[in-house]
Parts: structure tokens; C-alpha cells; sequence
């Protein structure tokens, strides 16, 4: 390859065949020190670092750390008692013939590159691009880089086209709240982010592709977290003449492989487990399991219909056994106690199964004779078991609670093997849910999944008995990808729709793509989105998304860096016919 002008070789390529010649390098001075009037400079590019010397010392007078340079030099051996054994050029080094400054840094910086991950996240990202200097980041962006070059790859090998759709496109109810765009041309009118590619993959779908996919950008107006922030991208993809096993199938192969490939790690084999989603909420207190840790929860509600003790007695109650640990100090306990007040629990309680197999324990003296004897056999109790009970009036809640302690007890007692990726397929999922806030039911997940039974099931079963061909699935804890056989039956949408307030005529306004496309023969068709962020988010140990993006908006919802959200002119404003109020 024909040299530039600035460098015929990479500061982290120069190696000892190179020794005696002459090489030009280009990159930024990452260190400057001074050894008792013998000066080093440390230069680095994008494969790695190298060592500078020189017999003039003014050779390097007003260098500054992070300025960029080109240097000619000759490459020689470094002297044994100083090898680095830490960098690839740690044996050589180059005696400089003459340095360029091509870009000149501040006497000052907002904080040392190799060091960036330990100053706070708002400044890190306000100088974002000193920040990705860092190996480390950097290092984040390439592996982005190769993983969506692999899930090209693989979806190609699959029979899928990328098709990419618009950025550009109408408000739609799904789930959570727009990104709106003010029209110039079309007075009071407004464009919107998509949420997700949701309606245009199915159009494609009806338009006769078989299989569809494309890496998406995704945008939701919420809260940012550490695994959620305002754009996010999806390996989106779609499939005509399905069903929810072919999906199955597709996802994973593409989670299976793409975690196999990046990660030494132990991965569940295929086909990965399938739990209902009423199983996932008893078992694990939760539609996102961890499975690596091996604590169960068990429904104690009716051992305790009749119960003398108030908090349990016609609730729902839930208990979680662990065996072994009744010797734990009492100090354990009061962690575990306080871990419960923190999350807005009024308290847990717990009995420890002495040799006798008698109880001990805050709530021992509430229980009967009856209540004990039910609950060994229930819970298959034996010395040195501990029962923790955990209740509430409300199911959902005290799953819910119950679930946030079963993962504590698993962190507390290093239960949960970091060594392994288990995944799994939550399905069964219910079409809907009521809403306790609203006083109404709403969907539960997808709005568009078909019901099992389709429209039969809709016109014959209350509400809470219908469920849907959705899914999810889940690693580690992690939701990773989302899908849902399409509701592809008009009659079946309206209804769907119908049942949880919205009519025809609104379903019609709001939905009038797909609404319209359905009456010219759509197939069925069904579909999933893996999240790239949270898959490498595992695939990296980061408990932070804004960890595996290049350029993410702050937790607060801000990008530092360009200013962002900024304010606007009076006359961009009057342009789209908008007033602040």
C-alpha cells in the first residue's frame, strides 16, 4: 500500500524487523518524561504506542501531552534493563530525526486519557473525544464495530434483506412517548422518531418480502437508566409465513452464535429454555430471570388463608428456601432486613430450621403446629434451612418484591456464576393487563401481536384469560430482544383495539398504513428485535449502555459535548408555527 504523507507505518506496528531503518510515524504524544535530562516521548495512534528519543533534548521543547505529531526517525534496539513488557513495542524504540507538530493541545487537559474512566461520566462525555481515546473505550466502539459486521454477516447467510426505513415517519401509540418534529409546510402538524421500525417492517412484510431485517436506530422520549437512553439500535428483522418457533429458531441462532464467537464464556445450548410467563413471574419474581442463580420461589398463599399472623393471613405470600445457612450471623440477617427497607418493603421475615427441625426465628412464635407442619413439607425443609417469607394484599407486588430478593440472596451468597450466559425464552405472555392507575386494561405488551385463538379468543374469554403469541428473550437477567407473532387479521386488530378503548374509526386514524395494507391480503407474519447495546453491554461487562455507544447523551438526557438540547431562534420557531409558552 502506497504511504501517505504523514506516516509509512503505525506507532503500534513498529517491531524489531524494523530495526536500522528509517520510519515515519504519526499520532498523539500520550506521556512526556523527563529521566534526569534524558527525555521520552510516548507517541500513539490507533494500534498502539511507541517510544520516541532523541539526542537533542530541545527536540522536544513545547510539546504538549495530546498534541498530534509527525515524526522521522530511525528504529533501533532498546537496552535490555529497559524493555516494556507491557506494549507491543516495548523492545524498540526511535531515535527522532525531526517531530512536526500537526495539531497543538492545551497546557492543560480535563483529564488524562488513560485515566478517563475514573473522572466523573458528565465531563467524560463533554470531551467525549478525548475520552475515546482511551484503549479501553476505544477498544468498546471496535467490538460494536465487529459485532454488527458479524450480525450483517449471519443475517445475510439467513435469506434476510436489509431494507432500511424511514427516520422521518407519523406518531404512533407504542408504548411509550415520541420524539415530535414540527412541520414547516404543513401548519399544526407534526413528524415523529420511530419507537421502532414496528409498522414498516410489517408493510414489508404485506409487500412481499420474506425476510427483512436492518440494524435500526430506535428513539423514545423516556427517562434515561443505565441500560435505557433516549436512541438505542435493534437487529431488527421480520419473517412472512412464520410462526413463533421459526423466530425462535432465528434468535437463537443469532444469540448463540454472535455470544460464542465474542465471549469465552459458557453459553446455554440451543434450544434455550421456554418459560410462560406466569411460571417466570411465580418462579423468579420476574419476565427477566437471571437462571444462573438456582433459588426458587414458591407460592405459600394458601398455608397462610387462615393464618393468626395479620401480614400473612388472605395474602399473597411468597417464600424463597435456601438451604445450609441457618448459621449465618445475625448480622447477615439485618443486612438482608435492610436491603428490604430499601426497596419499599415493610419487612421480611424468616424462620431457620434448627437440627430438630424446629423452628427459629422472628416470626416462629405466630406460627401453629399445622402451619409448621405444612410448610416443611411444602418447602421440603431440612436442618440448617432458612425460609424467607415475603407478602403484600397485591400478587403483582409481592412477586415483584419476592423477586428482588431472591437476586439479592443470590449476590449475597454468591450463588450466580459470572462465567456463564444463560439464556432463555419468556412466552404466554397475557394480551393484556389492567391498569390500576387508569382504571382500565391496556395492552400488555405488543399492541399488534396476534391472540392465541385470534378472534374466537377475543370474543369468548374475559380479558385476563387471553394470551398472546408474544415473547422475550432473556440473558442474565437482561431483556434482549423482543418479538410477537403480528396480529394480521383486520377483524381481529379492530377487536383487539376495541377491547381496551380504542374504535374502529380511531384505530383506523391512527394505524391507517397497516389498517389500509390489511385489505390487500397480508400474510402472517412474525418477528423479534435483539438490542446491540445490551448484548454488548454482556458480551463487555458494562453496567452502563452509554459504555458501548460512541457519541451517548448524558444520564440526564443531555449531550454535553454538542450543547444538546439547544435552544432555537425566533425565526426557526416561527417557521414551524411554534410559540413558547
Amino acid at each position: 500500500m502506497k504511504a501517505n504523507r504523514y506516516r509509512d507505518h503505525y506507532c503500534g506496528q513498529i517491531s524489531e524487523s524494523d530495526i536500522g531503518n528509517k520510519v515515519k510515524i504519526s499520532g498523539w504524544i500520550e506521556n512526556i518524561r523527563d529521566h534526569g535530562g534524558v527525555i521520552f516521548v510516548d507517541v500513539r495512534d490507533e494500534k498502539g504506542t511507541v517510544q520516541l528519543v532523541s539526542n537533542d533534548d530541545n527536540i522536544f521543547l513545547g510539546l504538549t501531552k495530546e498534541s498530534t505529531v509527525c515524526v522521522n526517525g530511525t528504529v533501533r534496539k532498546r537496552e535490555e534493563e529497559d524493555y516494556n513488557n507491557h506494549i507491543s513495542t516495548g523492545t524498540v524504540e526511535i531515535l527522532v530525526d525531526d517531530i512536526k507538530v500537526l495539531g497543538r493541545a492545551l497546557n492543560v487537559l480535563p483529564f488524562e486519557v488513560k485515566t478517563s474512566h475514573e473522572v466523573g461520566e458528565d465531563v467524560r462525555l463533554k470531551y467525549r473525544y478525548l475520552d475515546l481515546r482511551n484503549k479501553k473505550v476505544r477498544d468498546n466502539i471496535v467490538l460494536r464495530s465487529e459485532v454488527l459486521k458479524f450480525l450483517r454477516n449471519k443475517m445475510d447467510s439467513l435469506g434476510f434483506t436489509e431494507v432500511q426505513t424511514p427516520i422521518i415517519t407519523a406518531s404512533s401509540p407504542e408504548g411509550a412517548r415520541d420524539f415530535i418534529i414540527p412541520s414547516r409546510k404543513f401548519h399544526g402538524k407534526f413528524y415523529a422518531l420511530p419507537q421502532a421500525p414496528q409498522i414498516f417492517k410489517e408493510l414489508l412484510m404485506v409487500g412481499g418480502f420474506d425476510k427483512y431485517y436492518q440494524i435500526a436506530p430506535c428513539f423514545r422520549d423516556e427517562d434515561c437508566r443505565s441500560d435505557r437512553t433516549l436512541e438505542f439500535y435493534q437487529l431488527d428483522f421480520e419473517m412472512s409465513f412464520v410462526t413463533e418457533e421459526d423466530v425462535y429458531e432465528i434468535g437463537e441462532e443469532i444469540f448463540y452464535d454472535t455470544f460464542t464467537k465474542f465471549s469465552n464464556k459458557e453459553v446455554s445450548p440451543r434450544p434455550f429454555r421456554r418459560i410462560a410467563y406466569k411460571d417466570a413471574m411465580l418462579l423468579y419474581g420476574t419476565d427477566k430471570p437471571d437462571l444462573r442463580n438456582p433459588l426458587l420461589i414458591m407460592d405459600l398463599s394458601s398455608e397462610f388463608k387462615e393464618s393468626g399472623f395479620k401480614p400473612f393471613r388472605g395474602n399473597t405470600v411468597r417464600g424463597i428456601k435456601v438451604d445450609g445457612i441457618s448459621s449465618k450471623p445475625n448480622s447477615w440477617y439485618n443486612e438482608l432486613v435492610e436491603y428490604a427497607s430499601s426497596i419499599g418493603m415493610p419487612g421480611i421475615g424468616y424462620i431457620t430450621v434448627q437440627d430438630d427441625m424446629s423452628f427459629k426465628g422472628p416470626i416462629d412464635k405466630f406460627l401453629t403446629d399445622k402451619e409448621r407442619t405444612s410448610l416443611i413439607d411444602k418447602a421440603q425443609l431440612t436442618p440448617g434451612s432458612v425460609l424467607f417469607f415475603i407478602a403484600d394484599k397485591k400478587e403483582k407486588v409481592a412477586s415483584k418484591f419476592a423477586g428482588m430478593i431472591r437476586t439479592e440472596l443470590g449476590r449475597k451468597l454468591d450463588l450466580i456464576d459470572p462465567n456463564k450466559f444463560e439464556f432463555c425464552v419468556i412466552n404466554d405472555f397475557p394480551m393484556f393487563e389492567y391498569n390500576e392507575e387508569e382504571g382500565k386494561y391496556d395492552f400488555c405488551h405488543n399492541p399488534f401481536s396476534m391472540p392465541q385463538g385470534g378472534i374466537t379468543a377475543l370474543m369468548n374469554k374475559e380479558k385476563d384469560e387471553i394470551l398472546a403469541y408474544q415473547y422475550d428473550f432473556v440473558c442474565n437477567g437482561n431483556e434482549m430482544a423482543s418479538g410477537a407473532v403480528r396480529n394480521h387479521d383486520l377483524d381481529c386488530l379492530e377487536k383487539a383495539f376495541e377491547m381496551v378503548g380504542y374504535s374502529k374509526e380511531v384505530v383506523k386514524e391512527r394505524f391507517q398504513s397497516l389498517y389500509n395494507a390489511f385489505q390487500y391480503g397480508a400474510p402472517p407474519h412474525a418477528g423479534m428485535a435483539p438490542g446491540i447495546d445490551r448484548i454488548l453491554m454482556l458480551l463487555l461487562e458494562e453496567e452502563n449502555l452509554r459504555e458501548v455507544q460512541a457519541f451517548p447523551m448524558s444520564v440526564s438526557g443531555q449531550d454535553l459535548m454538542m450543547g444538546c438540547p439547544s435552544e432555537v431562534s425566533e425565526q426557526q420557531l416561527r417557521e414551524v408555527h411554534i410559540k413558547i409558552r
